[in-house]
């Protein structure tokens, strides 16, 4: 589980801040905190603010150095430095980027952290806590190494691989290191939507992987397209069955391109459509659902950006309970969100679904940097009405919008 993330310089993120998922001293349901390695942690952090105000880039943070450890040694190209986004001005334009999480593996606490610039990993550095001592395995210093005696295998053969843009971590991975491989596999368990956008090109044949009779990636088993079979049934949307074809529509074929078709509640044999065909809600539960559900069965971390959009609330509401519920999520999965949903914070559909402790603020200063902040640094009273309290302004983290000029046709 994920226990602190820490980032510096990225995007409108201008300086260091930090988003922990350790349980505050509050009241609130006991039952969502976990009792993990002597440490009380959240399965769930929802992100407010107004509009532009940096929600997206602390959960494109996260998503950012997911993506380095996975893809930095294969996918950077060797002469293009570093892919990252600084803040655009000024000084911090030029400065080098952090990136640190603190997590629960296998009980035992570590800390994996780096500093990147435009060109270069700048530091790296590993620490864990067996028995509750520290243990450095290693630290980096451009291309300077110093390996800790609790780090076997290959490590000096993979200094010798690791680029000057690219990870250890990513590079050792990619050796097969036996111990630094399941750091690696966690940092990979982070299933992020941080940028809707960016999924567009996943429709035309990424889902119809997911769902082919011999898909073989680690994001479905088939236990977990029944489960998304059944979601799709409980959100009354309209969709009993599914099926992939070729696009000729034929049986799916390895290096084919692929479609889903949806068939639909009626008296029709023939009630199908292609997934393309249908709304944007559905579209978009076909890109989180599968997540969710391998989330939810395996563990990992799930990164959404407005988890909101194109649903429901209700079913919005329902997978944030879900990761609440010990049964549903028995492996410790988090959800980590932005949100402009209100409702979340209030009372309308009964207790409230989002204890005090895990509701997070963005804002920007007048210099254009974004600063998060926990709910808590105000120290609401318990039966203080969040909802209205945020809307109200009394916690920040909400837009100034003055009076609205509406130009009149003429």
């Amino acid at each position: 589980m994920l226990v602190e993330f820490r980032v510096d310089n990225h995007r409108s993120i201008r300086d260091e801040h930090g988003l922990t998922m350790e349980a505050s001293n509050v009241s609130g349901d006991v039952s969502r905190v976990r009792d993990v390695a002597d440490l009380k942690l959240l399965p769930v952090a929802a992100l407010y603010g107004a509009n532009a105000s940096g929600k997206t880039n602390v959960l494109a943070a996260i998503q950012f150095m997911r993506d380095a450890v996975a893809w930095s040694d294969r996918l950077w190209p060797p002469d293009q430095g570093v892919p990252r986004e600084a803040f655009a001005w000024g000084k911090k334009r030029s400065d080098p980027s952090l990136f640190q999480a603190t997590f629960i593996l296998s009980g035992v606490k570590h800390e994996y952290g780096f500093v990147v610039d435009d060109e270069r990993v700048v530091e790296e550095w590993l620490k864990t806590w067996p028995n509750g001592r520290v243990q450095t395995w290693y630290t980096r210093d451009g291309q300077s190494f110093d390996f800790g005696e609790r780090l076997h295998g290959e490590n000096r053969a993979v200094e010798k691989l690791t680029r000057p843009n690219a990870l250890f971590l990513s590079a050792a991975a990619q050796s097969n290191h036996k111990q630094l491989s399941v750091i690696y596999r966690w940092f990979r368990g982070i299933l992020g939507h941080v940028a809707p956008e960016r999924m567009v090109a996943l429709m035309a044949d990424g889902p119809a992987r997911w769902f082919a009779e011999d898909a073989q990636g680690d994001l479905l088993q088939q236990e977990s397209i029944q489960s998304f079979l059944s979601m799709l049934k409980t959100t009354d949307i309209g969709v009993v069955d599914i099926k992939v074809t070729s696009d000729d529509g034929g049986a799916p074929q390895r290096g084919r391109p692929r479609r889903i078709l949806l068939k639909h509640r009626g008296p029709s044999d023939d009630a199908w459509l292609p997934l393309e065909q249908e709304s944007h809600g559905t579209r978009r539960l076909f890109r989180l659902g599968p997540r969710v559900i391998h989330a939810l069965q395996h563990g990992g971390i799930v990164i959404i950006d407005e988890l909101e959009a194109g649903f429901h609330p209700l079913l919005a509401l329902e997978i944030v309970r879900a990761f609440h519920d010990p049964k549903k999520n028995p492996k410790n999965a988090q959800l980590l969100f932005t949100t402009h949903d209100t409702n979340l914070l209030g009372t309308v559909v009964g207790d409230p679904v989002l204890r005090r402790d895990q509701v997070w603020l963005t804002e920007k200063d007048e210099s254009g940097g974004t600063r998060f902040y926990p709910l808590t640094d105000y120290q609401p009273r318990k039966s203080e009405n969040l909802e209205r309290g945020y809307l109200q302004g009394r916690y920040g983290a909400i837009p100034f919008l003055g009076n609205l000029a509406w130009t009149e046709k003429p």
